[in-house]
């Protein structure tokens, strides 16, 4: 892991890690800003998966957001499957995003404006984490980028072996026409002397 992801790991998971405490504790409080969104997104749920244990409580749900929330951050902070807990902090995010700050909903335009703050604030951290979730960290890769590079390695190294060979198969056979042109060198001056000694 390199310096500048042990330090920004842990800056982007600190609001997680508050908000999902303060969640936790205020489930209550909270469960009334989002019961509108609830309303929406746990009947979806139940059609999609309707064997899914999902709790009908309001506050139970925003407790369960919470305890996400800060799971994911200690994970991301500490480094521990940080793909993963960017794309669970970034789901999180979207259901906390609508109920909080639905900024279409207020009147006063100082909390419309206050609100749409938050809102693309929310929208930010949230491409920043799926930034992180796809971010390849060289000493934690996927196993298939590792056997991408495996495969790349070892391609190369059969490369590398077959112009190596290839060369010492041009060494060899380079010398063996140096030795054989002076072996037709020595057998031409012995026939040449012969051929004198005869003539004379």
């Amino acid at each position: 892991m390199t310096l500048l992801r042990v330090v920004a790991r842990p800056m982007m998971a600190s609001m997680f890690v508050v908000g999902g405490i303060n969640s936790f504790r205020n489930a209550p409080a909270k469960a009334t800003t989002a019961k509108p969104v609830a309303d929406r997104i746990v009947p979806l749920v139940k059609k999609a998966a309707p064997t899914a244990p999902i709790p009908e409580d309001i506050a139970t749900l925003v407790r369960i957001n919470g305890g996400a929330q800060v799971v994911g951050g200690l994970m991301l902070a500490t480094g521990r499957m940080p793909r993963l807990s960017s794309l669970l902090l970034a789901a999180t995010l979207a259901p906390t995003t609508a109920a909080g700050h639905a900024f279409w909903r207020e009147s006063d335009p100082a909390a419309k404006a206050n609100q749409r703050v938050h809102f693309f604030k929310n929208i930010s951290m949230a491409g920043g984490l799926l930034m992180s979730g796809i971010d390849s960290d060289p000493h934690k890769k996927l196993l298939v980028t590792r056997a991408k590079d495996s495969a790349v390695e070892a391609g190369e190294t059969v490369r590398e072996k077959a112009a190596e060979a290839s060369r010492r198969g041009h060494k060899r056979a380079a010398k063996a026409n140096k030795r054989a042109h002076k072996s037709r060198k020595k057998a031409m001056k012995k026939a040449n002397k012969r051929a004198s000694a005869l003539r004379s």
